[in-house]
């Protein structure tokens, strides 16, 4: 089973426009186009009966203390824990791709709604939700693909693994406002396959991609 994508290449940086922020000369930061890459598969094993896709960074520091702080940075040995951008289950396996905004295109506010997504899948929340709990001009349940923004201090860049696993079941029991681990305790011993595809970005201009 291969996973490709026409947004970018597997280990080289994913462009701004699939991000949710991208680098300004004022304020550092402004919100971007924030649409969701192109994806295509091939190879699935016999057997799949459903497929479920998960993107995660797993650069994302584990203590905020000096994230986005002016004149600090985070620190490159800071321990990183796991930060889910988009938890997709439920896809048919007679589908072979995912064009590239056809999930999201654009930045909304309190997030976009769900669990209903096209072709009859589910997307979960994302990690955008608790990020901005305390927002109230932001805060609300993210569904679905929203794109990078990493610390635009962060001394290290950040990878984004987009995961596709072949499932030996039609469907997964979730539902509501479940996130990326339900997502994973659920596919947990009906995986028979998986591939992935990892790009990398940085806010900050004096990391290098």
């Amino acid at each position: 089973m291969k996973l490709s994508s026409n947004s970018f290449d597997d280990g080289a940086p994913i462009p701004g426009e699939y991000a949710f922020a991208i680098p300004a000369a004022e304020g550092h930061i402004t919100l971007s186009a924030n649409r969701n890459p192109h994806l295509s598969w091939s190879g699935l094993p016999d057997g799949t009966r459903s497929l479920a896709l998960i993107c995660h960074d797993p650069d994302v520091p584990s203590k905020g203390d000096d994230v986005n702080q002016e004149g600090r940075s985070v620190p490159a040995s800071l321990p990183r824990v796991d930060f889910y951008h988009w938890v997709l289950v439920n896809l048919p396996p007679d589908i072979s791709e995912i064009p590239a905004g056809s999930f999201s295109d654009g930045v909304t506010a309190r997030g976009k709604s769900g669990p209903g997504a096209p072709h009859g899948a589910l997307q979960g929340i994302n990690d955008y939700t608790a990020w901005f709990a305390g927002d109230a001009q932001m805060k609300g349940d993210y569904f679905g693909y929203d794109g990078p923004c990493p610390p635009w201090n962060d001394e290290i860049a950040h990878h984004y693994v987009f995961t596709l696993y072949a499932l030996d079941v039609p469907r997964l029991e979730l539902e509501g406002s479940f996130g990326g681990g339900d997502a994973l305790a659920a596919l947990a011993g009906h995986v028979i396959a998986e591939a992935a595809i990892t790009g990398r970005y940085t806010l900050n201009p004096q990391v290098s991609l």
